[in-house]
């Protein structure tokens, strides 16, 4: 049984960018943090509304499609 993804994208939230479900973060937010050097704990404090638990799993679902049979 396929795991629902904690990203969606919903055209009435922020225009279809993709975000953590249930919020309006969307997830390249995480990704900018990420690129700039800042630690996960410094996004979650930014972004109270995103759980540890779901920015992993976002993090693992990006790692998957990247990482797919080449």
């Amino acid at each position: 049984m396929k795991r629902e993804s904690v990203i969606v994208s919903d055209p009435e939230i922020l225009g279809g960018t993709p975000c953590f479900r249930g919020t309006r973060v969307p997830f390249d937010s995480l990704i900018d943090y990420l690129e700039a050097g800042d630690t996960l704990d410094e996004f979650l404090d930014d972004f109270p509304s995103v759980t540890r638990t779901a920015a992993i799993a976002a993090l693992e679902e990006a790692k998957a499609l990247l990482s797919g049979p080449r």
